[in-house]
């Protein structure tokens, strides 16, 4: 329930929805004469957009997430596995066409194919079903093995956690699924925005991790003003650090993460 009630709310919350629903206020108030109300709607619609599209806001959401957590100096000597989170192929087309494309956040399964190498002993966990509420399509995990073997990952080195539909799931199926014994190290690669939310549920699910975080959308030094990225790129940045920032709280009353900004273990009281 938890799941398709944020696929529904977040239908009427990214900028596009929510512009879309102030111009179709704008519309209807403007049919029954409401001038005043529908001149308002309407230009909150433009501001939405243009704050989107044309400005750094997208970029300073993302900057403080993408700060959060660095990879791991010195680096583990030995790794145990790496938990590989999904959302970086896309499902839909893959399952048609029974290739391995990405999508934007596809740096996690390249940096899961270089960290293979560079860790020829560590198991390599993809974590990812098919979350998607409204598009049928492959889970990650069923559709990586394609990819990574492409790419020279022997496939028994794999495990393929393809239930989860988000990262709740994601921490608590791979636990119950590798079951870390103490003193082992696991890395966990995901986006770089994404990843205080995900080192707090993995904790939560008691699922220790070393994270890497990988698929950086800032360059980290953006100031307040007109975005230097196209428009779709910067709308894109918008949606995806208000969505990740609404799911840090949701994910904090839910009680599925102990801090709403999880930070890293030396900065915990």
């Amino acid at each position: 329930m938890f799941h398709f009630i944020s696929a529904i709310g977040w239908l009427f919350l990214q900028p596009l929805g929510l512009a879309a629903i102030l111009i179709a206020v704008s519309l209807v108030t403007a049919f029954f004469g409401w001038r005043r109300l529908s001149m308002m709607a309407g230009g909150l619609s433009f501001l939405v957009l243009f704050l989107s599209a044309w400005t750094t806001l997208g970029a300073l959401l993302l900057g403080p997430l993408e700060d959060r957590f660095q990879k791991p100096d010195p680096v583990p000597e030995r790794v145990h596995g790496i938990v590989v989170l999904g959302g970086g192929l896309e499902g839909s087309i893959n399952s048609a066409r029974g290739g391995h494309e990405l999508n934007a956040s596809g740096d996690r399964f390249v940096e899961a194919a270089i960290l293979a190498r560079r860790f020829p002993q560590a198991k390599i966990l993809i974590s990812g079903g098919q979350g998607a509420v409204f598009l049928n399509g492959e889970g990650d995990a069923d559709t990586a093995p394609r990819l990574l073997t492409a790419l020279g990952v022997d496939p028994d080195r794999l495990i393929l956690e393809n239930r989860s539909r988000d990262t709740y799931e994601n921490a608590a199926f791979s636990r119950e699924m590798v079951q870390p014994a103490a003193g082992e190290t696991w890395l966990l690669v995901t986006s770089a925005f994404h990843m205080p939310r995900a080192v707090g549920v993995f904790r939560k699910a008691g699922f220790p991790v070393t994270p890497w975080p990988v698929d950086y959308k800032t360059a980290g030094n953006e100031k307040p003003g007109f975005a230097e990225d196209n428009a779709l790129d910067s709308l894109r940045n918008v949606t995806v650090g208000i969505r990740e920032w609404i799911g840090l709280a949701a994910y904090r009353i839910a009680g599925r993460t102990d801090a709403f900004l999880p930070a890293p273990e030396a900065s915990l009281d």
